[in-house]
């Protein structure tokens, strides 16, 4: 083995991107010292997209005063790329789930509006260019405590504002764009959304993502009923029709009002990544790629870092292997061309035990050792170095 890319996600609630590609690039030099092992940190729109960007651009971290989801303030931070042109924004970092305790976890009340205070901020030290992965929300707020944070007033059927959280959008009779900063005008967004759902109905934000927000049956439907409310508002100001938009309903309806709001531009997170990284020409000449992720199913085909990567390599005909926690779907995943798929963990353990940094970190070294041992046997001998 020459050239082996390794380009995985993280392994959530256990490793990072970076910890688990460490791991895995020790279990390639054990076996080829002299092989040259490129590294991509992998995200797939959430947690640890910012981290990726930055370094990706050579950029800086601004750390800023922000509004965590339920509106208390916290220290944050967002990223401008090397150019001084672009701002690098991971909503999770200000509104995210983590955030949050379980029993804080309640998206009527959860808001956007830190999201909106980081975009201010960026605009303020004069970024007119934003990426922003939305992964990883805590909020059914369909955006509209990031565009308060921005100007926009909300006003109830008697004229009065709205306060910020799920609650309002049902109150929602008009939305006043007149003091909208005005540099949004000249402002282009890119956001990193990982999902394709509408922004109501039974497949939409609510129905699909609230829940794990800590909704009850109750609030989902009241949500769900407030989505379909308001996108006849956000209709009526913008002319935009948002419904059934694919991704419109990502984070509980945020990427709804990047497109309504900020004529934004939804792209997989996966492929926003490839391409800021310059994947597809830096694994040219490559051997193997490494990918992978916490736990790899049918869902892996479905906009996530495994799928994406193998899109790339399909393009080059690299040999395309999955390293992850925990394995289903595999002949799917081999009918989907990667050239195999593994678990990296070989003997019965217990779920606390396996999720160990520790534990997994040697788990992916030696299951990595043990396929590279088998990848480079088996070239040699067709190079005839055996």
């Amino acid at each position: 083995m020459k050239k082996v890319v390794v380009a995985m996600d993280s392994f959530k609630g256990c490793l990072s991107s970076v910890e688990v590609e460490q791991a895995a690039e020790e279990g390639i030099k054990d076996v080829c010292p002299d092989c040259r092992v490129i590294c991509f940190p992998m995200a797939d729109g959430g947690e640890g997209i910012l981290e990726i960007l930055v370094e990706a651009t050579h950029g800086t971290y601004h750390e800023v005063l922000a509004n965590d989801p339920l509106m208390r303030q916290m220290k944050t931070c967002y990223g401008i790329s090397g150019d001084g042109e672009t701002a690098l924004i991971e909503m999770a970092t200000v509104n995210g789930l983590p955030l949050l305790t379980e029993l804080e976890r309640n998206p009527m009340l959860t808001t956007t509006f830190g999201t909106g205070e980081l975009i201010l901020d960026a605009l303020d030290q004069g970024c007119r260019k934003f990426i922003i992965g939305i992964g990883g929300s805590a909020t059914n707020d369909a955006g509209l405590g990031m565009l308060q944070a921005l100007g926009i007033r909300l006003v109830d059927d008697g004229g009065k504002a709205l306060g910020t959280g799920g609650k309002i959008m049902n109150q929602v009779a008009s939305i006043d764009c007149s003091s909208f900063h005005p540099a949004l005008r000249n402002a282009h967004f890119t956001i990193a959304c990982d999902v394709r759902n509408p922004f109501y109905g039974p497949q939409g934000a609510a129905h699909i993502f609230a829940r794990q927000k800590g909704a009850d049956n109750a609030m989902i439907e009241e949500l769900d009923r407030g989505m379909h409310s308001l996108s006849e508002v956000i209709k009526l100001t913008t002319g935009r029709e948002i419904g059934h938009v694919p991704g419109a309903g990502a984070a509980g309806g945020l990427g709804g009002a990047f497109l309504a709001f900020m004529n934004a531009e939804l792209k997989p997170g996966i492929e926003l990544l490839l391409q800021t990284l310059n994947f597809g020409e830096r694994i040219k000449g490559a051997d193997l790629i490494i990918t992978g992720e916490g736990r790899v199913d049918q869902q892996s085909l479905m906009g996530k870092v495994p799928s994406g990567v193998l899109e790339e390599a399909r393009k080059q005909s690299i040999p395309v292997i999955v390293v992850a926690g925990s394995v289903e779907d595999t002949e799917i995943l081999n009918q989907a061309g990667f050239q195999g798929i593994y678990s990296i963990v070989s003997t019965p353990m217990s779920l606390e035990e396996a999720i160990k940094p520790e534990t997994a970190k040697a788990n992916i070294s030696r299951t990595v050792a043990q396929l590279i041992s088998l990848a480079d046997y088996f070239q040699n001998r067709k190079n005839g170095s055996l």
